[in-house]
């Protein structure tokens, strides 16, 4: 299970995204970027709260509370559903779980955390609108490339409450907002620390500089396979990597058989530096030059095989980027406009475009949900990390001038065309302005992991019976 993402514009800078990682990123860093297989019901954890029944061998035990947090109390089920998703999850990502009798502390703590945050935000006078959450829920759908509808009948077909699984899309957000509020105010980047920066890149620190575009083709686990199934899935995937290895255009082979979005751009996640990359894939793919391969490498998702596009070297002073001028049109969904609505007005759009019967950016100007509607859609120059990866990820693909089939993110469905890509060096102040938000999104981390310290510290918390596994 995972927790929602729900970000409030369509793309933003590292240091705007910052807090909304903290608090929405699925599971152990994205479980490698995001890649999980879609075959399997996704949901933010709030789902299997304590309204979500926990199966035993045939019976459910009773239940009782185990703590009580500023008078609302922590059942001994909520401890033992978090437990068993806790444990699924470490398994499903390759870690080493600790002994039950250790790991049921720490779960307890973090449930304690987690509502006295909750307690927090709902006594600050914030509010989260019906909007908002319907824009969760659509998140949610998309994550798991289905309709609404599906997820509410997958939803009951798991047991799960669809009016609380609403409930708790709420008190994550409301949390979410909280925390944004809290965190703004303590991430203040000066510019002497912004000079010191810059001084320190110029002396060459090499895990900040470096850049690495790598592509990658996912074979997918499902959350609940036997060892029978992974071992055939691990060998589906060394039979890929032996095809690459041997001359098969990795490209091809990324649309033939990766269960990864970046399939749609020949397995490319684009150029970026190493902190953006899962360290699974810096780690593997240290040690190799530009078309080298490594794999395959288990995660969460599944299998990897990676191959090295491009590797970079160098400070940030001076720093050449690759920057790319594009243009969409986006389609946002609602209750009017499903996901399939959205794909096939696009996809009319395009083959009007090509066929000389329209123009983009009179369509983006008539159609388009982004504020770059006015602009006929145009989003100017970006250099790599301003857009949201499943966005950037087919915009790198991309020739001049070329469109792309519609896209789905989060924000919705989006036709992009490519038109232009340069090097360029970065100015002094676009060079400054990179530095600003790379230590506002650390100052952040560090402010959150204060913030939650607290929070917890200011709560009144009882202990009553210990939890029951």
């Amino acid at each position: 299970m995972t927790n929602i993402r729900v970000v409030p514009e369509f793309f933003l800078k590292p240091a705007q995204l910052a807090v909304m990682t903290l608090t929405l990123l699925v599971v152990a860093g994205a479980l490698a970027q995001g890649l999980r297989p879609s075959g399997t019901l996704r949901l933010p954890d709030a789902a299997s709260g304590p309204g979500a029944a926990v199966q035993g061998s045939g019976q459910r035990q009773a239940d009782f509370i185990v703590a009580v947090v500023n008078s609302e109390p922590i059942t001994n089920n909520e401890v033992r559903s978090k437990l068993v998703r806790t444990e699924q999850q470490m398994l499903q990502m390759g870690a080493a779980v600790p002994p039950r009798g250790e790991l049921v502390g720490q779960i307890l703590e973090r449930l304690i955390s987690d509502k006295a945050q909750l307690q927090m935000a709902r006594s600050s006078g914030l509010r989260v609108d019906d909007n908002a959450v319907e824009a969760a829920i659509q998140t949610v759908a998309n994550q798991n490339q289905i309709s609404v509808s599906e997820l509410r009948s997958r939803l009951k077909a798991d047991n799960i409450d669809y009016t609380q699984f609403r409930s708790e899309l709420r008190d994550e957000l409301l949390v979410t907002r909280l925390r944004q509020r809290e965190l703004e105010s303590r991430a203040t980047v000066t510019e002497q620390e912004i000079d010191q920066f810059l001084r320190d890149q110029e002396g060459g620190a090499p895990s900040s500089s470096l850049a690495l575009n790598l592509a990658e083709i996912l074979v997918a686990v499902p959350e609940n396979a036997t060892p029978d199934q992974v071992a055939a899935l691990q060998v589906k995937a060394q039979q890929v990597l032996d095809r690459a290895r041997s001359g098969t255009d990795f490209a091809a082979l990324a649309a033939e058989t990766s269960a990864s979005p970046t399939r749609a751009s020949g397995g490319q996640m684009g150029l970026r530096t190493a902190d953006r990359y899962p360290d699974l894939f810096v780690a593997a793919t240290s040690k190799l030059q530009a078309g080298g391969l490594a794999g395959p490498l288990r995660s969460g998702a599944g299998f990897h095989i990676l191959k090295v596009i491009e590797k970079r070297q160098g400070g940030m002073p001076g720093m050449m980027v690759t920057q790319t001028h594009a243009r969409h049109i986006l389609l946002r969904l609602t209750p009017q406009l499903s996901e399939a609505a959205a794909i096939e007005k696009l996809a009319g759009f395009k083959k009007r475009i090509q066929a000389g019967q329209a123009d983009f950016a009179a369509l983006a100007r008539e159609n388009s949900d982004d504020a770059s509607a006015k602009e006929g859609g145009d989003l100017g120059w970006a250099s790599s990390g301003m857009f949201v990866p499943e966005f950037e990820n087919v915009m790198n693909g991309l020739a001049p001038n070329q469109i792309a089939d519609p896209v789905v993110s989060r924000f919705g469905v989006h036709l992009i065309q490519v038109l232009e890509r340069r090097e360029t060096q970065l100015s002094q102040r676009e060079q400054r302005e990179m530095a600003r938000g790379v230590l506002r999104e650390k100052k952040q981390t560090e402010a959150y992991a204060l913030w939650v310290q607290e929070i917890r510290g200011r709560a009144y918390v009882e202990y009553r019976e210990a939890p029951q596994l």
